[in-house]
């Protein structure tokens, strides 16, 4: 290890306790001041909280005028985060920075660069994931939380009060979604207009039949409950074949993640048994251009693999 490097460490350390030693260990015993306990005064805000503010005040300005604060809003709502679109990219640009930082200093340029592009893939990497989860999980729980709605209007309840039962009685997300359900219904939105939303936000085709159902029902009348009932048994019998088919494609996804992930782990060996075998790659104008290629087959590989795994029915 370099000296600059030792250096640079021993000076993060020593900033990291100074910050704790300043921040969270007491320095005494304080008293409360008198305009604490008074409801009527607003708190002072800290230097922090409003430098924090103020980087959160522009980050949205930029995104309102880029027009991206309404789609990035939307993935976050089918993500299930609950943190703000401003907060959430003033948090992927800080760790962009802090860690791009990192890598230039204990790795050179090209870290860096990764660095500072692999950040902000991973973050939309993984509000994907979270979306994808959650709209599995939406899946899972319809046909029981339609089972549910259906013995509610079969002991007399309202449409409503059956929405709200599941909103009640239901795991997240479908409690999430069906509360969200009934809070709009209550502030004058239609219930189909609602139940429509819904669908398209978890990409539920399944749902978008439960929503044109009760439409239906709405317009024409008839046994809802007994229509559930039906609705439900397909989506039961729709969900056993996707678990069916999840089962028997586990092998080929997980052989596609162990051959995209064998690159990645031979690199990692070569570069602590023999690093002067890698370093040629980045000597010369032939290295760059085989790293280039690499990059795109690999790139190439992994669409290919997706796709092959990927059944849709």
């Amino acid at each position: 290890m370099s000296p600059a490097v030792l250096l640079a460490g021993l000076v993060a350390l020593a900033g990291a306790l100074l910050l704790v030693a300043l921040v969270v260990l007491p320095a005494g015993p304080r008293r409360v001041p008198l305009s604490r306990l008074d409801p009527s005064v607003a708190p002072q805000a800290s230097a922090l909280a409003g430098a924090s503010a103020a980087a959160g005040a522009a980050v949205e300005r930029v995104l309102v005028k880029r027009g991206r604060i309404a789609a990035g809003a939307a993935a976050l709502e089918r993500a299930g985060m609950t943190m703000a679109l401003p907060d959430l990219v003033l948090l992927v640009g800080s760790a962009t920075l802090v860690l791009g930082a990192l890598a230039l200093l204990l790795g050179g340029p090209i870290p860096a660069v990764l660095a500072t592009v692999a950040t902000p893939l991973a973050a939309r990497l993984l509000v994907r994931i979270r979306t994808g989860r959650r709209q599995a999980a939406f899946a899972d729980q319809l046909d029981d939380s339609l089972q549910l709605m259906a013995s509610s209007l079969r002991a007399g309840h309202s449409l409503l009060r059956a929405v709200d039962s599941v909103s009640a009685e239901a795991a997240a997300p479908m409690s999430e979604e069906f509360a969200r359900i009934v809070n709009e219904t209550r502030v004058g939105r239609d219930l189909g207009d609602a139940l429509d939303e819904v669908a398209e936000r978890m990409d539920s085709d399944d749902f978008r039949w439960i929503a044109q159902a009760i439409a239906i029902h709405r317009e024409v009348g008839g046994n809802l409950a007994e229509v559930l009932d039906t609705v439900g048994h397909t989506i039961r019998e729709r969900n056993a074949i996707r678990r069916q088919v999840k089962a028997l494609s586990a092998e080929g996804k997980l052989s596609a993640v162990v051959l995209m992930a064998l690159p990645f782990g031979v690199i990692a060996f070569l570069s602590v048994a023999n690093p002067e075998y890698l370093s040629a790659f980045t000597e010369s104008l032939a290295g760059y251009a085989m790293i280039g290629i690499a990059a795109v087959l690999l790139v190439v590989g992994a669409l290919w693999l997706k796709k092959t795994v990927r059944i849709t029915f």
